[in-house]
């Protein structure tokens, strides 16, 4: 007998796919998925079978491939099959083979789904196949996301053999007499995750003959403190998360309040790429000087005056272009630098991204460029020179900020104009000006 009512049971619990919808079921030709076709059968579901042959055990490939194909035929479903060059993928992708053909495989399933009108992609996933996940993320480190396991459900993907374990599913393969093949790379040890099953989970359980149903009582507390850990940083981030011209600020007393701080940091922020290394850092350096500056691939945070600052990195800091005489339009990181010249001593006004600066004081090649430790200037208005980083500090420029400022540099080395800013007092127009060059930012 199948047990085919714990199966529906299942399916309805955990809301997989509705009885009338078509489903997709990836069948190896091995127990797992030989049972989960044969309930999905017995349950009246309308499915079809996909099976791949990655071509990376000769024969045993083609004979996986054509008992998947006798078997549906025998069960009267639609049978779907590719052939994959794994080997050559995994080489020209420089990935692992396995993850070649994990690849592989969810694309050309998700393609089958499109192109066949099927709801769902049913895999053949069990009990023990959760087990063994949880212990190798705990070996190779996880936070509470890896300690659910496998899920039944995500997204077109579902698993509705995960109310049994491997031993019942073995049961129920000598109790109907159902065929299977086996896979031969099962049984080695050179992959982890045959390591666990063939050498590791049989000594838990002689602890624990009952480690299955343990496993699944705890992973569903996991499941729960997930959810519950998901929901609360949903809350924090709307309490604490402040957006402002792209950028998110979070006030550094606010962290300091977060209990537990580590953890709740941790899930706040990993959507810009933080991993826990940074967390701690970051909480080391919350009572410190100001300044500290972390990057992610992405993402740029500042702990500058009492906020943490997040923004994106859009282009990379400290480029640098040369400007000649007959240039008119060039692009800069994160702008477009026009210049015109005129023959009147005309002023620009109320534009900080527009400066005019007299012609005959020019030296080209010029540069455009990120301020550099130890540039000056002297700022228009104001006596003697001054350093461009004591000058950001008066214009209280957030220090992620800086090196996005670009710097008009003559040809002789001074600072002609802080873009965006202020110009250097040398380089202002006079009435001894003859004719002016206008430089004028465009943000991109």
């Amino acid at each position: 007998m199948l047990p085919v009512k714990l199966f529906t049971d299942f399916i309805d619990l955990n809301n997989l796919f509705g009885h009338s919808s078509k489903v997709l079921a990836a069948v190896s030709g091995g127990m797992d998925s030989v049972v989960m076709v044969h309930l999905l059968k017995s349950a009246g579901i309308n499915f079809g079978i996909a099976h791949c042959n990655f071509r990376l055990r000769g024969n045993e490939s083609t004979r996986d491939q054509e008992f998947c194909r006798r078997l549906a035929e025998k069960l009267q479903v639609p049978f779907h099959t590719i052939n994959f060059d794994t080997l050559k993928y995994g080489a020209d992708e420089k990935i692992s083979t396995q993850m070649a053909a994990r690849d592989l495989r969810y694309r050309w399933f998700e393609e089958v789904k499109m192109q066949s009108g099927y709801s769902v992609i049913a895999l053949a996933h069990h009990q023990n196949d959760a087990i063994e996940t949880i212990l190798l993320n705990l070996i190779r480190g996880t936070g509470i996301a890896g300690m659910h396991g496998i899920l039944p459900k995500n997204g077109a993907l579902v698993r509705p053999l995960l109310c049994l374990n491997r031993d019942e599913i073995k049961n129920i393969i000598d109790e109907n007499g159902l065929d299977y093949v086996e896979d031969s790379s099962n049984e080695s040890t050179k992959y982890a995750r045959n390591k666990l099953r063939l050498e590791v989970i049989p000594k838990l359980k002689e602890l624990n003959p009952a480690l299955e149903q343990t496993f699944e009582k705890n992973l569903q507390h996991f499941r729960e403190l997930e959810q519950l850990l998901e929901h609360t940083v949903a809350e924090l981030k709307q309490q604490l998360f402040v957006y402002q011209d792209g950028e998110v600020y979070l006030l550094l007393d606010e962290l300091k309040k977060l209990e537990p701080q580590r953890l709740l940091l941790f899930n706040l922020l990993q959507a810009f790429g933080v991993n826990e290394t940074i967390v701690d850092d970051l909480i080391a350096s919350l009572d410190k000087h100001p300044g500290r500056l972390f990057e992610t691939p992405g993402y740029r945070l500042v702990l500058d005056r009492g906020k943490l600052i997040i923004s994106h990195i859009d282009c990379p800091a400290g480029g640098e272009i040369w400007i000649r005489l007959n240039d008119r339009e060039l692009e800069y990181p994160g702008y477009k630098l026009t210049i015109l010249h005129d023959d009147s001593p005309l002023i620009i006004k109320n534009n900080p991204l527009a400066v005019s600066i007299d012609t005959d004081l020019l030296i080209y090649p010029l540069t455009l460029r990120a301020w550099r430790h130890g540039d000056h200037f002297y700022p228009l208005g104001m006596r003697g020179n001054k350093k461009i980083s004591d000058f950001f500090i008066g214009e209280k420029v957030p220090l992620h900020k800086k090196n996005e400022i670009p710097l008009l540099i003559n040809g002789n080395g001074e600072v002609i104009w802080v873009g965006g800013y202020r110009p250097d007092e040398r380089y202002k127009v006079s009435k001894e000006t003859k004719k002016v060059t206008i430089f004028e930012l465009v943000k991109i």
